[in-house]
């Protein structure tokens, strides 16, 4: 590995939090506040992660065979860690459908795309897997700094949105670590520029990708046309702005000696935990994921 790259906090911990949200509540449509076009961005996201955070397990997995020891149980964690996301985005996407919500466009999208990926060499597999590791980790990072971006949410929903943030930051090294492991005989320049060429085609799918999505729920709520890209744009771009806000962070991943821990915003999860130490549990005991 490149002198120049931070790596991974050498105390670091990825621990998976196996909870369950919403099981007992009746399906919202417009949980959001209320707001079509904040309800359809986040829906449109989690149509994506059943299906892309098995492709991140994949993807990683391919490689743990002779990484090194902190390495490989990092690996084993992460896994866990998408597995019960998975799960858990599953459940929620299925509330979105028993409100009225048809998933089926966005979430054979994601198949599309998975597939041309699929059909590539593992490397690349990894190197598209570190790229969207770094949109949700910087996403996240977001989310947990600036309540603003799930103000007026129902509680559960905003709950789930926390707790699976808090875990993408936790585990953000790990495709990239995985990443310099697989690549480690690569010349820098050849390592840069292939991380470099993936990313640019990931940004431009997933921006397209989750703006159409967006768009298509919304029209299901009615909201088409010019009004539904004005909210929409607005939403994303302006205010809250999300989009905008994460544009630095995007940018970071191009500098020579990048790693996502060079940030370290483990402060994040201090705080999440401290918090839903402090809420009160749900009666049902917490299962481990295997």
């Amino acid at each position: 590995m490149s002198t120049t790259t931070l790596p991974t906090p050498a105390d670091l911990t990825i621990t998976p939090r196996d909870r369950r949200f919403g099981r007992d509540a009746a399906p919202k449509r417009l949980w959001h506040g209320g707001s079509v076009e904040a309800t359809a961005i986040y829906n449109a996201l989690s149509s994506t992660f059943p299906i892309g955070e098995a492709y991140f397990v994949e993807s990683v997995r391919a490689f743990r065979h002779g990484t090194p020891p902190k390495l490989a149980g990092e690996i084993k964690a992460f896994t866990t860690q998408e597995v019960i996301h998975s799960r858990e985005h599953d459940a929620f996407n299925r509330r979105a459908a028993d409100a009225g919500y048809d998933l089926s466009k966005l979430e054979q999208r994601v198949e599309e795309r998975l597939a041309v990926a699929r059909a590539r060499a593992p490397i690349a597999n990894v190197a598209a897997t570190m790229a969207l590791e770094h949109f949700t980790a910087i996403l996240a990072h977001q989310l947990l700094k600036d309540p603003r971006h799930l103000e007026g949410a129902d509680p559960e929903a905003a709950e789930l949105w926390r707790w699976h943030s808090c875990e993408e930051i936790e585990h953000k090294g790990v495709a990239y670590d995985t990443w310099l492991w697989a690549t480690r005989d690569w010349p820098r320049w050849k390592r840069w520029k292939v991380k470099a060429r993936v990313m640019l085609y990931v940004t431009r799918n997933f921006l397209v990708d989750r703006t159409a999505g967006a768009l298509e729920l919304m029209r299901q709520d009615g909201v088409t046309g010019v009004e539904a890209w004005r909210r929409l744009l607005w939403y994303q771009w302006i205010r809250p702005g999300m989009f905008r806000k994460i544009a630095g962070a995007w940018l970071k991943y191009f500098l020579p000696g990048f790693h996502p821990w060079n940030e370290d915003d483990r402060n994040l999860l201090r705080a999440y935990d401290l918090g839903a130490r402090d809420a009160p549990q749900p009666k049902r005991k917490v299962r481990r994921a295997a």
